[in-house]
């Protein structure tokens, strides 16, 4: 989320919790975070980080870099939170070469214990350290479950939100990451509200962090 107002009133006007993840930097990012506050919609930084297809898959010119110190990554988080001062956690934009270093990990983490912000990691590689050094850390954490929008094609999110509805049956929840593109958007409106007959239960993933 950050690039668009449209879209962010597209998601609430849904009218069940959702939770935006903004990516600090982009051309609407402090407007969307207004109108998240202003429509009590929890908000999270999308922090951009380097993926294994870096330099050559482009990464927003704010993002974190394995090359990068513990200063200099701190300095950007302070940016980030200056930017979204309200979001409650963070996720992991890309980050697939990123989020497999420890000490790099390490130094993210450090800050969100001392700001009180959670961790939700994105899984944008199967060695990702994030969660079990956030554990170990005692910084509140969960992990994505299920990429609902990989393709772009509404028969393809539908299935992949019943995945969804699946493992939050079998574990008692699961948390869910898409994008804000207009398939999406127009499918969740659709799929979203007939979860409750099911016996679903949304919530902000604030409340399924721990």
């Amino acid at each position: 989320m950050g690039s668009s107002l449209q879209e962010a009133r597209a998601l609430a006007d849904i009218g069940l919790p959702v939770t935006f993840s903004i990516i600090p930097g982009l051309r609407h990012d402090r407007e969307v975070a207004d109108f998240a506050a202003q429509s009590g919609i929890e908000t999270m930084i999308h922090i951009p980080m380097q993926s294994k297809g870096w330099p050559q898959r482009r990464l927003e010119a704010n993002g974190l870099l394995l090359a990068m110190d513990e200063a200099a990554i701190r300095e950007h988080m302070g940016d980030y939170a200056l930017r979204i001062p309200r979001a409650l956690g963070v996720n992991n934009h890309m980050g697939s070469e990123f989020t497999e270093h420890e000490d790099k990990m390490r130094a993210v983490l450090g800050v969100l214990k001392g700001r009180g912000l959670f961790f939700v990691d994105s899984v944008t590689t199967p060695r990702t350290v994030g969660l079990r050094l956030a554990r170990e850390m005692g910084v509140k954490a969960g992990k994505r479950n299920v990429f609902l929008d990989n393709e772009q094609d509404g028969a393809y999110i539908r299935g992949q939100l019943a995945q969804a509805v699946r493992l939050a049956k079998r574990n008692g929840a699961a948390i869910a990451i898409c994008h804000p593109h207009p398939a999406t958007i127009a499918t969740l409106a659709e799929a979203l509200p007939p979860l409750a007959g099911q016996g679903i239960t949304l919530v902000p993933v604030s409340r399924l962090v721990r």
